[in-house]
């Protein structure tokens, strides 16, 4: 059961991924990728969020692992960062290194606070 939850939640944290980035892509003129930052970011805080709940296994499959796993993609923020420097925008390579870390950080920490405050 709980690889069905796995499987359930990727497969609707895959396809939102996908779309979220070409849309937040198509509404920005620049190298930076906006797209897999953001999805990176809003991962890293709803994973934090469950991780700050007194939850089951259940819920932690279906969401943690399986949406937040396939809505989130380091090898994406890999190979687009490589991209930035291979293509000589190396200080926009080195930005994206050191936002995505620190927003992701900021963000798994606030969703763990946000979750500890709602569950009191």
């Amino acid at each position: 059961m709980t690889v069905l939850l796995v499987a359930l939640g990727a497969a609707l944290g895959a396809p939102l991924r996908y779309l979220t980035d070409r849309a937040v892509q198509s509404r920005h003129d620049t190298l930076f990728p906006w797209g897999t930052f953001g999805v990176n970011v809003a991962g890293s805080a709803l994973l934090g969020f469950l991780a700050g709940l007194p939850a089951g296994t259940a819920l932690a499959a279906f969401l943690g692992t399986g949406f937040c796993g396939a809505l989130t993609t380091y090898s994406t923020f890999s190979y687009e960062t490589l991209r930035l420097y291979e293509d000589g925008a190396r200080l926009m390579a080195f930005l994206n290194v050191a936002a995505s870390i620190a927003a992701g950080l900021g963000a798994v920490f606030t969703g763990m606070a946000v979750a500890q405050a709602v569950a009191g």
